[in-house]
């Protein structure tokens, strides 16, 4: 993913944060403005995103008569997130903020619930995935809006020749463009044939890149493993459940993946997969489409040969892990009527296809009815290359570890507890049971954090 979150850091204390500086200059309507408005949006990687957005902010305020500032505050370097932790300390800054994935569920009680607005959304745009749900809910109250700019999910993205060389799979075919699945093709896209096609791309010099170390590409793509399978860290109520014949399955699998793989995975970045990929040295990866877009620009002879779909099945379904954005309004904004105002403009359905076109199919809308826009079909080359990438079928769209207590998953998913817990037993020389033990008193130190 191209502005990847360095996950040690994201917990520290919002001491460590240094004041925002406005990457875009404020829109300011005029002397007779309904109140003023300041916000903090993520600053997209994809170029002109912030414009689309930007403008589209232009256009409520000019409506309404509110005079608004506008931040793009970067992820890199965790900026973003240690904003959103001073912000929250300091009961001041901006009155609407962006959060990624857990960290607005760790200030809810800071956030001023956004039920109203959820309510007119799901109303005209569909529901929310669960996955999302769970997050976005907390005490049974919507803390804040899942936001499309700026979500992604990360399903399987491939090259079709080498699949029909050496797999002898056609992925069009199986997942085409503009249609159902084949669902004869789809059924035996398991984990059990992901892990046989590994291994023949590998004998082929064309391995799998699938990261392993503690950035958000592996924390994300090998929670889609677990869930599929059953296991998990912890339950809802965050008892310790990671000592289980489900995980130890999982461990089995990643023990015979491993060898498949690159070497080295264990040490790359978000960015290693998509230069894999790019480069021509890799058959798959997981993410969302910023690797076939630079392969379009940088590569375009690899990216005629790119092709979106779902992850394999598990046991437990199909699961594609999810990083989505929230659009939260602090409890101690000035303006909250006028927060509310911009997040439902910004909901509508004809807002929501203009910042998706201009992500060019990146951000991914958590409402269900708002998967059918046409950028999706048409971009390419080759067409229709990203058509399954939103979420579509029977495919779940799940945030990482969402099954456990916001504090716990939070912790696993910043800490990078389970590919360290598949390091212990695919690198180190720990046994199954040492790794999950390893992992069981992890566990509990997070419990009692």
């Amino acid at each position: 993913m191209a502005n990847s979150l360095t996950r040690r850091t994201v917990l520290r204390g919002a001491a460590a944060a240094t004041a925002t500086s406005a990457l875009a200059a404020p829109f300011v309507h005029g002397a007779y403005a309904a109140g003023t408005l300041s916000v903090g949006f993520w600053d997209h990687w994809v170029p002109g995103a912030n414009d689309t957005l930007t403008k589209l902010c232009k256009e409520w305020a000019a409506k309404e008569k509110v005079e608004i500032k506008i931040d793009y505050i970067t992820s890199q370097g965790d900026k973003l997130l240690l904003t959103g932790a001073a912000e929250a300390q300091a009961r001041s800054g901006h009155d609407m903020l962006t959060f990624l994935a857990w960290a607005g569920a760790a200030q809810a009680d800071a956030l001023t619930p956004m039920d109203d607005v959820m309510a007119e959304l799901i109303k005209a745009n569909g529901e929310v995935p669960e996955g999302i749900a769970t997050v976005a809910k907390q005490k049974g109250h919507w803390i804040a809006m899942p936001a499309s700019v700026g979500s992604p999910t990360l399903p399987s993205c491939a090259r079709i020749d080498y699949f029909k060389q050496y797999v002898g799979l056609d992925l069009p075919k199986m997942y085409p463009a503009g249609a159902p699945p084949d669902k004869e093709l789809a059924d035996k896209w398991t984990w059990d044939a992901f892990l046989a096609a590994a291994e023949k791309c590998h004998k082929a010099n064309q391995a799998f890149g699938i990261p392993l170390g503690v950035t958000n590409d592996a924390v994300s793509t090998v929670s889609a493993v677990l869930r599929a399978h059953g296991a998990q860290m912890t339950d809802k109520d965050g008892n310790i459940t990671v000592k289980s014949d489900e995980m130890k399955q999982v461990l089995e699998w990643f023990k015979k993946l491993v060898p498949f793989l690159p070497s080295g995975v264990f040490a790359w970045d978000d960015s290693s997969n998509n230069k894999a990929l790019i480069s021509g040295q890799a058959a798959l990866i997981f993410n969302p489409p910023s690797a076939w877009a630079v392969a379009v620009r940088d590569a375009p002879k690899v990216a005629e040969q790119l092709w979106t779909f779902p992850s394999p099945k598990g046991p437990k379904g199909r699961i594609d892990p999810t990083v989505p954005f929230f659009w939260g309004v602090w409890k101690f904004s000035k303006n909250i009527p006028a927060a509310k105002s911009l997040l439902t403009f910004l909901g509508q359905r004809s807002s929501v296809e203009q910042t998706v076109a201009a992500s060019k199919g990146y951000d991914i809308p958590p409402f269900a009815k708002l998967h059918d826009f046409k950028t999706w079909a048409e971009e390419g080359p080759p067409k229709g290359s990203i058509y399954n990438y939103p979420p579509r079928g029977d495919v779940q769209a799940v945030i990482p570890y969402s099954e456990s207590p916001t504090k716990i998953a939070n912790q696993i998913y910043a800490q990078g507890t389970v590919p360290k817990m598949i390091a212990q037993c695919t690198q180190q020389g720990k046994t199954i049971e040492q790794a999950m033990d390893w992992a069981a008193k992890e566990l509990e130190g997070f419990n009692r954090s």
